[in-house]
């Protein structure tokens, strides 16, 4: 016979801010249930970072995110810092380490962030339950849930559903079909922290560059992130372009920048060296790699003069070019590659203290289900471990 049950707290979706939303209200004393549709638990938490998980960003600020409304971060993040979460596996003795830019990783597994997250559920006593798909949601004095696995009830509903990115992981649209039932307004989504695809002309013609990685830094109207690009098959990828990836208000021929030589200024050294008896290739043989050299030697006959040969202008011209190396973006990879979805939930339907739904009381929506999108380098991890927080905390 299915089970029909009361719960103080439900919450539906067992990633990172579904865990650590369990976690809170379970250190309260409230009685909870995690619901989770797939067999296992924080499977983007397990590949994040290569199967290190870089579970957070000791430089996060509200600055590091994409929101409609951009402030509507603040509260969670101040409440549940990465201090506090930094705090919490050092309690478990995990090991980690910065990796760049303020990244933490696990030194050994992302598997020991799982385990120390299920250590706090069964701490508290947090009921989880696997392979459970929901069919129904209805409220009247409490929530009742309908499920493959009997009747659930609650005081209050926590939605932790994640967003589109990487189906293959178990990403559905859950969350944003049960905000429409509740009529809450939603900021269209789209794949973000996500690889750019070209024209095919440009494909063809920088596949031949596919595997290259170059440190850069990559522009878009008045946005740039100082880190590395990769060529690949498909266009480009790497994390200066996944971070711009999220400011494309769309990706129809959008024209982005890339500055292949971000730590020299190519125009000075030229005119320093103007007597210089090198091939313009053969000088930029200590800044760039022999196959990016030969791709613009095989473009542009100048890369093949000396440098005594050529005239200011053009040397002006060949530091533009390098500086400012032009591609125009016609698409992306996707959700299947996307490491995070843009969109969602709209901020204004929520409260910024606790996450709650303005309009529906006891509903609260957390993680990357709102519209609230961090950049790359642990800061979507913070994010769902501190709304996931306030949430929790607030039943």
């Amino acid at each position: 016979m299915k089970q029909q049950k009361f719960y103080e707290v439900i919450i539906v979706g067992a990633g990172a801010a579904g865990l650590m939303a369990a976690i809170a209200a379970g250190k309260r004393s409230k009685t909870v249930l995690l619901i989770e549709h797939t067999n296992k638990i924080g499977e983007k938490i397990r590949i994040s970072g290569g199967g290190r998980c870089n579970f957070t960003n000791i430089n996060t600020s509200s600055n590091n995110y994409l929101s409609e409304n951009i402030h509507f971060a603040k509260s969670a993040l101040a409440s549940f810092t990465q201090h506090h979460f930094i705090k919490l596996v050092e309690s478990y003795n995990i090991e980690y380490f910065e990796k760049t830019l303020g990244q933490l990783f696990c030194k050994n597994s992302s598997r020991q962030i799982i385990e120390m997250l299920l250590e706090e559920c069964r701490r508290y006593q947090v009921e989880i339950k696997l392979n459970t798909i929901i069919n129904q949601v209805t409220k009247n004095d409490y929530f009742s849930i309908a499920s493959n696995m009997g009747e659930f009830n609650c005081r209050k509903l926590i939605i932790a559903t994640g967003g589109l990115s990487i189906p293959q992981m178990g990403a559905s649209n859950f969350g944003y079909e049960l905000a429409k039932k509740f009529d809450l307004h939603i900021i269209p989504t789209k794949p973000a922290l996500v690889p750019l695809t070209l024209k095919p002309e440009d494909k063809i013609l920088l596949s031949k560059l596919s595997g290259i990685s170059n440190k850069s830094i990559v522009k878009y109207l008045d946005k740039n992130f100082a880190e590395n690009i990769l060529f690949t098959h498909k266009g480009l990828s790497g994390p200066a372009i996944l971070q711009i990836s999220s400011y494309l208000e769309n990706f129809n021929d959008k024209i982005v920048l890339i500055d292949l030589l971000p730590d020299i200024n190519l125009h000075n050294l030229f005119l320093h060296d103007k007597n210089n008896k090198q091939t313009v290739a053969n000088y930029l043989k200590p800044y760039l790699s022999n196959r990016l050299i030969e791709f613009f030697k095989q473009n542009n006959e100048i890369f093949a003069q000396k440098l005594t040969e050529i005239k200011k202008e053009k040397l002006i011209e060949i530091a533009k070019l390098l500086h400012n190396f032009q591609i125009v973006v016609t698409g992306s990879e996707g959700y299947n590659k996307a490491e995070v979805t843009k969109g969602g939930i709209d901020t204004e339907e929520l409260s910024s203290k606790t996450m709650e739904c303005k309009k529906v009381s006891n509903l609260y929506f957390v993680g990357e289900v709102v519209d609230v999108t961090g950049w790359l380098g642990g800061y979507n991890f913070q994010w769902a471990w501190s709304s996931g927080f306030v949430a929790g905390n607030s039943c």
